[in-house]
C-alpha cells in the first residue's frame, strides 16, 4: 500500500475541522500545505465525503433538505510537490480508490428548492435521497428497486491552487455574472409545484466568496480572516480543474494539471462510487468517503510546451463495459419556447424524456428516476450544435443494469 499522506479518523463523525491535519473547503494560494511530497512517488490520500458527514443512512431526506452547503466541499490537502513551479504540468495517475471498510454505503440526493435546487428543480422542488449499498464493485439501493450496476468510481474534485492573479480573475468575472441578476438567490424560497411569478430564481448565477463556514487548513488569526474574504468557493470547475465531475476519470486515468503556484498545492476530494454524465441532481453521483491512491510526476514548462492553461486527461480503461443502451433525445425547446442552440436545455429535455419513460417502465416516482439518472453510469452526449435553431442532446442508459426488459413490446 502506498504511504498515507493524509489520514481521516475512522470515526467518520469526526469533522474535517477536527482531524489531526485539517483539510480545506476554499481555493486560495495562501492555504498552507498539509505536507510536501516528491514527484515520482505513489501516495494514499484519505477523504471525507463532500458534506463532512451530514448525510445519514436512513429513509428520511431531511438531512438533504437541511444541509449546510457553506462548508462544502471538504478537500484533502493541499499537497506541495517538490520542484513544481508555475508553468509546469503536474501529472497525476489514479492508481486505485474505494470506500472505507467502516462505511459500505453511499448516497445520492436531490436538493430542495429552498436550498438551491438542481438541474430539474422546477420539476422536483422537494428534497429526496437514495442510499446505495456498496458490495465490491456493485451498487444497489432499497430506495430505487430493480437496478444493480458496476460503479465507475472516480474523484469528483481535484485541482492545483490558483495564483493570486488567477484568483482575482475568478472573483472578477463571477461577480460580473452575479451582477447580471443580483436578485437571483439561493434560499428562502417556499416549496411550490411550479414557478411562482416574481419569486427569486434558483440556483444563483454564481457564488461569491463566503467567510462563513470557511476551513483553510492550519491557517488561523488575521491571515485566516483575509484569506477567507478572498477565497473562492469549490462548487464550479475552473482553469485549475476543480469540481469537474467527469465520470470517466477513474482508476487508470492520467491527469495533466496546470501549475499556477510554487509547489502546485494539489488537493482532492468529493469521491464518487458511481455517477451519470451531468451529475444532474447536484448532490448527485453516489457520494462516499474513502481513499484514493495517486502517483505524481512533473513536466517542466509543460503549460507552454503543450499550449494549455486547462487540465487535460487520458481516461483509464477500468470501469463498467456496457454494450446495449436505450437512448433518449432532447432538443433546445422548453415550455413552448425555442432556445438558440442551447445544449443545457437540450440535455434537460433528454433527461426529462428518460424520466417520463422510466416511471411507468420501472414503477418509479419522478424522484426515483431523477436520482437514478444522477447515480447510474448513463452516457450523455451532445448530438449537434450547428443545426439552427435547435441543439440536440441525448441520454443513453445501459439495458443490462435493469432486472427486467424495459424496451417497448
Amino acid at each position: 500500500m502506498p504511504d498515507v499522506i493524509f489520514e481521516i479518523n475512522r470515526d467518520l463523525n469526526v469533522s474535517m475541522r477536527d482531524q489531526v491535519v485539517p483539510g480545506h473547503n476554499r481555493w486560495h494560494p495562501d492555504i498552507p500545505a498539509a505536507t510536501t511530497i516528491r514527484p515520482g512517488g505513489s501516495y494514499r490520500i484519505e477523504c471525507k465525503d463532500w458534506t463532512d458527514n451530514q448525510v445519514k443512512n436512513d429513509d428520511s431526506p431531511d438531512d438533504i433538505r437541511d444541509m449546510d452547503i457553506d462548508p462544502c466541499h471538504m478537500l484533502s490537502g493541499p499537497f506541495a510537490i517538490e520542484g513544481a513551479e508555475p508553468g509546469d504540468l503536474l501529472v497525476v495517475d489514479i492508481l486505485n480508490m474505494g470506500p472505507f471498510q467502516e462505511q459500505s454505503w453511499g448516497y445520492t440526493g436531490i436538493f430542495s428548492k429552498e436550498n438551491g435546487g438542481g438541474f430539474l428543480t422546477d420539476y422536483s422542488p422537494q428534497a429526496s435521497k437514495a442510499i446505495w449499498d456498496l458490495d465490491g464493485i456493485w451498487a444497489s439501493s432499497r430506495h430505487i428497486p430493480g437496478v444493480r450496476f458496476i460503479g465507475n468510481s472516480h474523484p469528483g474534485l481535484f485541482g492545483c491552487a490558483p495564483s493570486h492573479d488567477l484568483l482575482s480573475e475568478w472573483n472578477r468575472r463571477e461577480q460580473a455574472l452575479i451582477d447580471l441578476n443580483p436578485h437571483r438567490v439561493t434560499g428562502d424560497i417556499p416549496p411550490h409545484d411550479g414557478v411562482v411569478p416574481g419569486a427569486p430564481q434558483v440556483p444563483a448565477l454564481a457564488l461569491p466568496p463566503l467567510p462563513q463556514g470557511a476551513l483553510l487548513g492550519t491557517l488561523s488569526g488575521s491571515s485566516f480572516d483575509k484569506v477567507a474574504a478572498e477565497a473562492c468557493r469549490t462548487i464550479p470547475p475552473r482553469e485549475h480543474g476543480g469540481n469537474v465531475d467527469i465520470k470517466d476519470l477513474g482508476v487508470g486515468s492520467r491527469v495533466y494539471m496546470p501549475v499556477y503556484v510554487p509547489g502546485a498545492l494539489f488537493s482532492i476530494g468529493d469521491l464518487h462510487f458511481a455517477q451519470g454524465d451531468g451529475e444532474i441532481t447536484f448532490c448527485g453521483a453516489i457520494e462516499m468517503p474513502g481513499f484514493i491512491d495517486l502517483h505524481f510526476d512533473v513536466i517542466k514548462g509543460g503549460m507552454d510546451r503543450y499550449k494549455t492553461n486547462m487540465p487535460f486527461f487520458k481516461p483509464g480503461r477500468v470501469g463498467p463495459n456496457y454494450s446495449e443502451f436505450i437512448t433518449f433525445e432532447g432538443i433546445s425547446v422548453e415550455d413552448g419556447r425555442n432556445y438558440y442552440l442551447n445544449a443545457t436545455v437540450a440535455y434537460r429535455q433528454a433527461c426529462l424524456n428518460a424520466i417520463n419513460y422510466l416511471m411507468p417502465a420501472m414503477g418509479w416516482s419522478f424522484e426515483q428516476a431523477y436520482l437514478f439518472l444522477g447515480a447510474a453510469p448513463i452516457e450523455g452526449r451532445i448530438g449537434g450544435l450547428v443545426d439552427i435553431p435547435n441543439a440536440a442532446a441525448s441520454v443513453s442508459i445501459p439495458l443490462s443494469i435493469f432486472d427486467r426488459n424495459i424496451l417497448p413490446v
